[in-house]
């Protein structure tokens, strides 16, 4: 009985200690690897959706609280103004989520362009929405959007139906989230 409740102890001090050190290791290096995500991940998609901007949108990033969560806003200024904001929303694909930087332009709320920042789509089909000739149909039009398939004016890359969707999908995402807070939003970027 005591060399039962000796191992109960002994594990539960092995367990405990364990359980310490990843959680110290998670918070130690949770700043590295978001740097890393807006580096090499975030940062190709800004700047295929914002060519024009005169500073650099993951600087100059502001945090805006949601009902569920925050959400991360990057703004593109040209001489000072802004010009347009992009914020990143998922949607769900053949392999999983996709995520879509997604760029408005403040002036008359057409869609500036998109970059896909995460996807694990099937090679050679579902990764063709990553190509220009598809994420090059969002560039000035207005959500919310849609396939033709439903009506819309956004034509699916032949084969990759559920992945175009969930591109989609993720876009009238992100416009919502713009309407709600673009009023926030121009505040926090005037002069």
């Amino acid at each position: 009985m005591i060399g039962m409740l000796r191992m109960v102890v002994v594990l539960s001090v092995l367990c405990g200690l364990s359980g310490f050190a990843l959680s110290y290791l998670k918070m130690v290096t949770a700043p590295r690897i978001e740097e890393q995500v807006l580096t090499y991940v975030q940062g190709p998609a800004l700047a295929r959706v914002f060519t024009h901007a005169q500073n650099s949108p993951i600087a100059d990033r502001r945090k805006f609280p949601l009902e569920h969560g925050s959400v991360m806003v990057f703004p593109a200024l040209r001489d000072g103004r802004l010009v347009g904001v992009a914020l990143e929303e998922q949607g769900k694909g053949y392999g999983g989520e996709i995520g879509v930087m997604v760029g408005f332009n403040v002036g008359n709320d057409s869609l500036e362009g998109i970059g896909i920042t995460t996807l694990k789509e099937t090679p050679g089909l579902g990764m063709r929405v990553t190509e220009q000739a598809f994420a090059g149909q969002f560039s000035g039009a207005r959500a919310p959007v849609a396939l033709t398939a439903q009506g819309g004016g956004i034509d699916a890359v032949s084969g990759a139906s559920i992945s175009s969707g969930g591109v989609v999908a993720a876009v009238n995402k992100a416009a919502q989230v713009y309407s709600l807070l673009k009023p926030e939003i121009l505040k926090a970027w005037s002069k």
